[in-house]
């Protein structure tokens, strides 16, 4: 039976824990979750493991990145399930705070982002979000102090944002992303996958196919508008109602002037039934 790792639900704790390891000479790493945890979010404790000696796993559901028509309160809670699979991917700690201790009463500060938070993407259809990411992500990496955190290129604004933030701030660590995990039909692992009915299930990995179609085009030269209104089509006409399909300079996610303006990253948001999906690739 594997080790199950230490568990830590205040500052004080996690310190006590954080303080022995530094002692000892030894370098962490942080993985930040909000739980329900998938091959995606283990392939980054495996990443983990390879960059420190200690890999601290969070297990947070930020109250502060939901607005209130989303879903906080039905947000997939699993953390049994999540401690065994951290156990067999042998995670030392699981830092898993409460919202009270997050946000004790009388917490004031907020970390408001700008650059690629604003870049009209996901921050145009959640205006809240990165706001919230940010304040969080900079409490994790002040409570653990990590060496090196690793984040899902996933969610590729958000490790935008996260790395520009760590960056600002003179934050001693290094932020990582980590290519996405897919099935092998292409759809993105994610824990809101699980709200997906069979028949939305089947027609999800669009997203990734319109992606790769796009890219292959771009790279060949096409006209990038007519590529994007092209893929566009192809997501609307799967049932999806689309947010967004955009290509973007990688680097800042500020709109492209021409094709040569590379490295290009292109992202899709798009909802199907009651579940919104993300997913991006780059060109």
């Amino acid at each position: 039976m594997a080790k199950q790792p230490a568990i830590a639900r205040t500052v004080p704790a996690l310190r006590r824990a954080i303080a022995a390891w530094r002692q000892a000479g030894e370098t962490i790493a942080l993985v930040p979750t909000m739980g329900a945890l998938h091959v995606g979010h283990l392939a980054l404790v495996r990443e983990a493991h390879k960059r420190a000696q200690r890999v601290v796993v969070s297990i947070f559901v930020n109250p502060t990145q939901f607005a209130p028509h989303e879903d906080f309160g039905s947000y997939p809670r699993t953390f049994e399930a999540d401690r065994s699979a951290l156990a067999a991917a042998k995670a030392d700690l699981i830092w898993a705070p409460t919202a009270a201790v997050m946000y004790p009463q009388g917490f004031a500060t907020r970390i408001a982002p700008e650059g690629a938070a604003l870049a009209g993407l996901e921050d145009k259809f959640r205006p809240h979000f990165f706001g919230g990411v940010c304040t969080v992500v900079a409490k994790l990496f002040l409570q653990v102090a990590p060496d090196v955190a690793l984040f899902g290129q996933k969610d590729y604004q958000q490790l935008c944002v996260v790395t520009q933030m760590a960056k600002d701030l003179d934050l001693p660590l290094k932020v990582v992303g980590i290519p996405t995990v897919r099935e092998k039909d292409g759809l993105a692992l994610s824990s809101r996958n699980a709200y997906l009915s069979a028949e939305e299930r089947a027609v999800a990995p669009t997203l990734y196919r319109a992606l790769k179609t796009s890219a292959a085009r771009i790279k060949k030269g096409e006209p990038i508008g007519r590529v994007l209104d092209d893929g566009r089509a192809e997501i609307a006409m799967a049932g999806f109602a689309l947010d967004y399909l955009e290509a973007r300079y990688a680097l800042t996610l500020a709109p492209l002037a021409s094709s040569q303006d590379g490295p290009i990253r292109l992202l899709v948001a798009a909802k199907i039934g009651k579940t919104r999906l993300i997913d991006n690739l780059g060109v």
